[in-house]
């Protein structure tokens, strides 16, 4: 026979295990996009009377019944309409106030995308691209994710090619500089950086030239993605 001790201590386990089933898990994107020779992100205004007036990062709970992955992925899609683009898990964030409806525990992914093949999708509050470099306050902990996205984004692209993502398939190499200056905030030697990329070998030079432009047209090229596929496992990195 159960004795009342133990009763006791299944009733208390039964009330712990319900108070974590009260935890929240939402997944929060950073859309990262390149446009004006700038690293945007897209931002929401939030509609929380506690950050009315704030911006805030691209996010949703997480269904019962879907995946991490696959709840950034709709995220992404249902505010942008693209479903093929880069994404990375980042960080997960679980500070104890870091939502006034309760103990919410996020997980921080970041996207690249071309800018012009968004279409953005509006709902009742406001959507637009920012300047990653003009913004200094946002709602909940998404300046903290913002900031740390953004550092691994700085530490990516010195790895691997993920900045193509954000430009045109065309593009030329002052565009390519532009890119790297603006993701790691530095200017960058004009002869160098284009010695070491040329160097690379991997990109393809498309025979063609900028079109409309107010400047003189610049050679156009093309990541040589087949190429790279071949080579990475001896490739070092991006080295300025």
């Amino acid at each position: 026979m159960m004795s009342s001790m133990s009763t006791k201590n299944i009733n208390t386990h039964l009330v712990e295990i319900k108070d974590y089933f009260k935890v929240a898990i939402s997944v929060d994107c950073v859309i990262f996009g390149f446009n004006n020779d700038e690293l945007k992100v897209l931002l929401i205004e939030s509609d929380l009377k506690e950050f009315k007036g704030n911006w805030s990062l691209l996010g949703d709970i997480v269904r019962p019944e879907e995946e991490l992955d696959a709840a950034a992925y709709r995220v992404l899609k249902e505010r942008t309409g693209l479903e093929d683009v880069y994404m990375e898990q980042v960080q997960t964030f679980g500070g104890i106030q870091r939502h006034p409806a309760g103990r919410v525990i996020t997980v921080a992914y970041y996207s690249l995308v071309n800018i012009e093949h968004v279409e953005l999708k509006m709902y009742n509050n406001e959507l637009h691209w920012h300047s990653v470099k003009d913004i200094q306050y946002m709602a909940f902990d998404h300046k903290q994710i913002l900031d740390t996205c953004h550092e691994r984004l700085k530490q990516q692209v010195m790895v691997q090619p993920v900045g193509f993502n954000l430009l045109p398939k065309k593009f030329s190499l002052r565009e390519l500089q532009n890119l790297y200056e603006a993701i790691l905030d530095v200017q960058l030697d004009r002869r160098n950086f284009r010695k070491k990329f040329l160097s690379m070998d991997l990109l393809m030079d498309l025979n063609e030239e900028e079109a409309d432009v107010p400047h003189r047209p610049a050679k156009l090229y093309k990541f040589n993605f087949d190429k790279y596929d071949q080579r990475k496992k001896r490739y070092l990195g991006i080295g300025f």
